[in-house]
């Protein structure tokens, strides 16, 4: 009899294997139900360029610059994370957001850009990240991709953040929530939950790179206005945009809390235009950067 137990536990767990991850935006995902509506703005070819009139706080003081968020659709390669030369069987269409930031601070400038790429088709996380900053001081970079796990790069000119990988748990971002509040505002899901904070916030304030936890509350007045708080941090980001598709950004604040000072961060909508950016790179194109009051 003894035998017999022996040989049925060995066989359960010959039989027993990991559990098998969520796919992250294969048909395993739930599908997202993209409307005739949303296809018809954002498949047309163009991606949308929106300008800003920014003050933004950097080292205790408020500077004046520019701020731009691009948001286009394109083919993506999943398992190389890059934008795909064409539409192919192995592709799928994301939305990637460009999002810059232009100040001086004092005789030098500064110059903030970072990319998400969030999946469309189907309910999945952000598949990429990356954040760039430069300045007179130096640079420093981040690079994150979503496969089994968030797999982390960053590098940087300050001391004990040289270079560095490593591997975090896969959990919502702050960066793709202004992508999905651009596809479906009421997908974001509010209430206590852990979020990794915007990458260069954490690149500019020296944090770890780790989730931390932040309340999502979301209400609608003139604007639907998205609050993000990370109480710990003592951060707190507010997002405004439309009400009515396609749902579009028209301002934001950055509260940087601090003992009984709050320092508060503004974008706030110049102009807007939709076009294929890419295609006019000449110098006969320059009058666009009037058009967007750049």
């Amino acid at each position: 009899m003894k035998f017999i137990l022996i040989l049925l536990l060995v066989s359960i767990l010959s039989c027993k294997t990991e559990p098998k991850l969520e796919s992250k935006t294969n048909a395993d995902a739930e599908p997202r139900n993209l409307s005739e509506e949303f296809k018809s703005y954002w498949y047309d070819g163009k991606a949308e360029l929106t300008s800003y009139d920014l003050e933004f706080y950097r080292y205790g003081e408020k500077r004046k610059g520019k701020a731009m968020l691009i948001f286009v659709t394109e083919d993506f390669l999943e398992d190389e994370q890059v934008k795909a030369d064409s539409k192919s069987e192995s592709t799928i269409s994301v939305m990637k957001l460009n999002s810059t930031k232009t100040f001086n601070t004092g005789i030098y400038p500064y110059s903030i850009m970072q990319s998400a790429f969030l999946p469309l088709e189907n309910k999945a996380p952000i598949l990429k990240l990356t954040s760039s900053i430069q300045e007179w001081c130096g640079q420093s970079y981040a690079q994150l991709n979503n496969r089994e796990s968030f797999e982390i790069k960053t590098h940087s000119y300050f001391e004990g953040e040289a270079d560095a990988s490593f591997n975090q748990p896969s959990t919502l971002t702050e960066n793709e929530i202004w992508t999905r509040l651009r596809v479906d505002p009421n997908s974001i899901e509010s209430g206590k939950q852990n979020i990794l904070p915007d990458a260069s916030y954490l690149q500019m304030n020296h944090k770890e790179f780790k989730s931390y936890e932040a309340v999502i509350k979301q209400t609608e007045k003139d604007f639907i206005e998205t609050r993000i708080e990370f109480q710990t941090l003592g951060r707190v980001m507010n997002i405004y945009q439309d009400k009515t598709f396609p749902f579009t950004i028209e301002k934001w604040e950055e509260l940087e809390i601090k003992d009984k000072d709050t320092l508060v961060s503004r974008a706030t909508k110049l102009t807007r235009l939709k076009t294929k950016y890419w295609q006019q790179n000449s110098n006969k194109y320059l009058h666009l950067r009037d058009s967007l009051s750049l």
